[in-house]
């Protein structure tokens, strides 16, 4: 028993002395390097998103005749606040690297992936990769739901597109004719006016006495 006790009370005070070191003094140490929040500009500050899903993209490939991931992430709709234009927009989830970008127009169509209820196609001229590329791509979602609702959104914006651009079409032709329409309007003032001119100056013509009336009133009078 004499020679357990020393290695106990030796044991019990290294356990001592390593609680002591773990509690908290209360000391408060400044960080050597202070790092400031940077604000990152991603381009769709003036824009409103009207869908935002997560989804896995694809592209085909022409060459090699095969779908190729084109990456995973969070594929939204964004509704420009000044121009009203919309935009498909989609960037991986870990570097934020964009997968697809185009604008959505009114003869895009997207319809069901053949054998897949949770997948759906469409064409774009998309603008990913820095310059426009006639693109086929295929996105997948986790649910049917997704799916389905992905593509209402898809239809809903191009027909919004489309009735925009046929109000557009409408403004400028109205702005058009109005513009005619005045146009014609100071045609016909300048036109009148120049009558007017016309006549006073005939008016004044018949009111002056010729030369050879003056003369025979001189001749007259002698």
């Amino acid at each position: 028993m004499a020679s357990i006790e020393p290695q106990h009370e030796h044991r019990e005070e290294e356990e001592a002395a390593a609680g002591a070191d773990d509690e908290d003094t209360g000391a408060q140490v400044a960080p050597i390097v202070r790092l400031e929040e940077v604000a990152v500009i991603t381009g769709e500050e003036d824009e409103d998103a009207i869908l935002d899903l997560k989804a896995k993209l694809y592209r085909f490939d022409k060459d090699g005749n095969q779908w190729k991931e084109r990456g995973a992430g969070t594929v939204k709709f964004l509704k420009h606040k000044e121009t009203g234009k919309v935009r498909l927009v989609m960037r991986q989830s870990k570097t934020l690297k964009i997968c697809v970008n185009h604008l959505v127009i009114p003869t895009m169509t997207v319809q069901e992936h053949a054998g897949s209820e949770k997948s759906c196609v469409w064409h774009a001229a998309d603008f990913a990769d820095g310059e426009l590329k006639d693109e086929f791509f295929c996105i997948r979602f986790a649910s049917i739901e997704n799916c389905k609702t992905f593509m209402e959104t898809f239809q809903e914006v191009a027909e919004s597109q489309k009735k925009k651009d046929e109000n557009e079409d409408a403004s400028n032709a109205a702005g058009l004719l109005e513009k005619l329409s005045v146009e014609d309007k100071k045609s016909e003032e300048k036109s009148v006016e120049k009558t007017e001119e016309k006549t006073k100056e005939d008016d004044v013509k018949d009111e002056k006495p010729s030369d050879n009336a003056e003369k025979r009133d001189e001749t007259a009078s002698d």
